[in-house]
């Protein structure tokens, strides 16, 4: 199903390899305000390219790059390679070390109705619009989605755990994660990777905004008709694969603010009556534990006093979203159902385009907004299951925006990739039987 390639990635020079981590950046949706005033300080730093500055973000970023190949601050290997990704980390109370394993190459751009690559949330436009204007003027990626495999043989992982003992980088991250990179050449090992990723389908973990712009492009290329080649740069995707059933894959949550509403608190609560059970609670911090073992329980922050509203259990029979069962019972899908159409008013349609909705990963940051009257109000969410996401993309359907945060994020800068033809061309068939 899917066709994947080795990737001819486009690198830092050698001469930066021990400030590679002042040269890293978060992902474009994560970086915070004040991470980016330190990030664009460093000339070289990823960020001038991922999130690129001015009233012409495109426009920015072709300088930079045009200037950053020609001082060869970054340059092309000569051949392509399968980029073996290990990311080492540890969550608050947890002795055990994590590590979650995977690689990066690139993927053909398929098209959603191809049911090759599956998403599992919605998209925000305008954040599409300006992926796909970075990468329309640019023709590079400066950083790699996350796709997920299903591989209950773990056919890959001896492969990349002998490659991972000779990195090319060994760093810690901005989330104090160790960030380890490697690379495979051997062309009988990689010719196993595209062999294993052929019958597999896709699920999009992280980076729809990212991927959706690339289907834009492709789409764009492919309206101009010149003649088609065998290997055609634009028809790829750069990608990091993690097998979905590993251990170590961890999911947490993404909460919501709400702005600029007019509706005070008591009005919100006379309406949430019709389709919640709401709780008072004396702390905000006691949230995340009451609302962990219930479905449909959420929490509810007001600068004043905070609730625990759950879902009356009755009531997800009114659901008549044209869904199957197992979509309208996800955490997030009876979130923005019965609190954000039917207690707010936006409807489930609009929701994806309201400027008065915004997503925190942070929940100390999510309280801190609404308590300094940044925000209204906020929702405090649970992390969906992985085996969730599983079945609504293998069901067609969707989870509302923003519903998963899959950790540790993938870094910008530890490699870039190009679909500019002439950068891209290799005579691929080496790798295929």
């Amino acid at each position: 199903m899917a066709e994947i390639l080795p990737i001819k990635a486009w690198r830092y020079h050698g001469r930066f390899a021990e400030n590679i981590e002042e040269l890293t950046s978060p992902l474009f949706d994560v970086v915070s305000h004040k991470q980016r005033q330190a990030l664009y300080a460093n000339p070289y730093n990823s960020i001038h390219l991922s999130v690129p500055l001015g009233e012409n973000p495109g426009a920015a970023a072709v300088e930079t790059l045009v200037d950053w190949k020609a001082e060869k601050i970054i340059k092309q290997d000569a051949v392509p390679g399968i980029y073996v990704y290990y990311q080492y980390f540890r969550f608050p109370g947890e002795e055990q070390e994590s590590c979650r394993k995977g690689f990066i190459a690139q993927i053909k751009t398929y098209d959603w109705d191809e049911r090759v690559v599956l998403r599992h949330e919605n998209t925000i436009s305008k954040a599409v619009n300006d992926r796909l204007d970075i990468l329309r003027a640019t023709e590079f990626q400066p950083s790699p989605t996350h796709g997920l495999y299903e591989d209950p043989l773990h056919e890959l992982e001896p492969y990349m755990d002998d490659a991972i003992l000779d990195p090319i980088f060994d760093i810690e991250d901005y989330q104090g994660v160790r960030e380890v990179l490697a690379v495979i050449h051997d062309a009988s090992l990689i010719r196993k990777f595209l062999e294993v990723m052929a019958s597999k389908q896709i699920i999009l973990a992280d980076g729809h905004h990212r991927y959706e712009g690339a289907i834009a492009y492709r789409k764009e290329k492919k309206s101009e008709h010149a003649p088609p080649l065998r290997w055609n740069a634009y028809d790829y995707h750069m990608m990091y694969f993690t097998n979905a059933l590993s251990k170590d894959l961890r999911i947490l949550p993404t909460h919501r603010l709400f702005r600029d509403f007019g509706l005070d608190e008591g009005e919100i609560l006379k309406r949430l009556e019709a389709f919640f059970i709401v709780k008072k609670l004396n702390d905000v911090s006691e949230i995340s534990e009451l609302i962990l073992q219930k479905d449909w329980a959420f929490g509810l922050v007001f600068p004043e006093n905070a609730y625990k509203i759950r879902l009356i259990p009755e009531c997800i029979e009114q659901m008549d979203m044209q869904v199957p069962h197992l979509v309208k019972r996800v955490d997030m899908t009876v979130l923005h159902y019965f609190f954000v159409e039917k207690v707010l008013g936006i409807p489930m349609d609009a929701q994806r385009f309201s400027e008065k909705i915004e997503y925190e990963r942070s929940l100390m940051k999510c309280v801190a907004q609404v308590e300094s009257g940044r925000a209204d109000f906020a929702v405090v969410a649970k992390e969906v299951k992985m085996s969730e996401v599983l079945d609504v993309c293998k069901s067609g359907y969707t989870m509302p925006q923003k519903s998963t945060n899959f950790y540790p994020k993938t870094l910008s800068g530890l490699l870039f990739g190009s679909i500019k033809q002439e950068e891209f061309d290799f005579p691929y068939e080496a790798f295929f039987p």
